[in-house]
């Protein structure tokens, strides 16, 4: 039982991550993940039509970035885990298991933006629009995907004697803490730290005239900053670069790039520029300098 034993209170692990209906499996880490795209595009479509949008722009735009996203995700944990799938006692096969777990946001990210470009550029739409728009229901999904790691038990941090602590079971310990129960629950820091991000970016666009781009990249600056905090706690295998794992370069980098986007002066319009251009900018453009 481990540290167990001293501590009354703590997280217990869920029962189970898989249930079965019939010969298939209802998995609780893709319904977490499906939860979080959902919401994100129900608040998304709410927000680009109250910006005078059309919400049904949201849904074809969400056919593209969804799959963009999960193999981007997919992508990069492959590739800077590929020590996991592939090499003697490995299974490549298992590079393509997403219901395991392994999906890198960084990755989701990129891939997922090409996929909102060329579904914005079909549609005749400015992707930094769709950006400001879409950033707090973006860290709403990831609060909610997180929960999926509790399912999995898996990307959690180190021993905690904390009454928050998760109790992990033996099977996913780490073999050099196989006798300790008890671990900070990462996933749950993350989530509450993204909820917060949200609350933040739906409180700040309501109440401050942004220019064009700059909500979406406050949403990167305070995500990366919690992921870090969650970057040093984790125990999870992870390649490492520098001392530091390369999910923190990584961040530290595109934290460094949206620090940069929110620095620049604001691109600005005078007003004879906004006259001449009115005929010819959307809805959303014309209220979002």
């Amino acid at each position: 039982m481990g540290n167990e034993l001293m501590i009354l209170a703590y997280l217990p692990s869920p029962a189970r991550g898989v249930w079965w209906l019939g010969p298939f499996p209802i998995r609780a880490y893709a319904l977490c993940i499906i939860t979080g795209i959902v919401v994100a595009i129900w608040l998304t479509r709410r927000r680009w039509a109250a910006r005078g949008g059309d919400p049904e722009d949201i849904l074809d735009i969400a056919l593209w970035v969804v799959p963009f996203g999960v193999i981007g995700g997919r992508l990069y944990h492959v590739i800077t885990d590929p020590e996991l799938y592939f090499g003697p006692g490995r299974d490549p096969v298992k590079a393509f298991a997403i219901w395991d777990g392994g999906l890198g946001i960084w990755g989701a990210v990129v891939l997922g933006g090409i996929g909102a470009w060329i579904a914005c550029r079909r549609r005749g739409i400015d992707v930094w629009d769709l950006g400001d728009a879409i950033a707090p229901g973006l860290a709403l999904a990831q609060a909610i995907g997180r929960w999926g790691n509790y399912f999995n038990q898996e990307l959690f941090g180190g021993p905690s004697g904390l009454p928050w602590a998760l109790r992990i079971d033996e099977a996913h310990r780490p073999a050099d803490t196989a006798s300790i129960a008890l671990y900070h629950p990462t996933f749950l820091y993350e989530s509450l730290w993204d909820i917060g991000v949200a609350v933040f970016l739906l409180w700040i666009d309501k109440r401050r005239k942004l220019s064009r781009g700059r909500l979406c990249a406050i949403y990167v600056a305070a995500y990366t900053v919690g992921r870090a905090g969650v970057e040093a706690l984790r125990v999870d295998h992870a390649n490492h670069f520098l001392g530091l794992r390369l999910n923190d370069w990584t961040a530290l980098i595109v934290f460094l790039v949206a620090l940069a986007f929110l620095l620049r002066p604001s691109q600005k319009r005078r007003p004879a520029e906004d006259t001449a251009a009115g005929e010819q900018l959307s809805p959303v453009e014309t209220e979002s300098h």
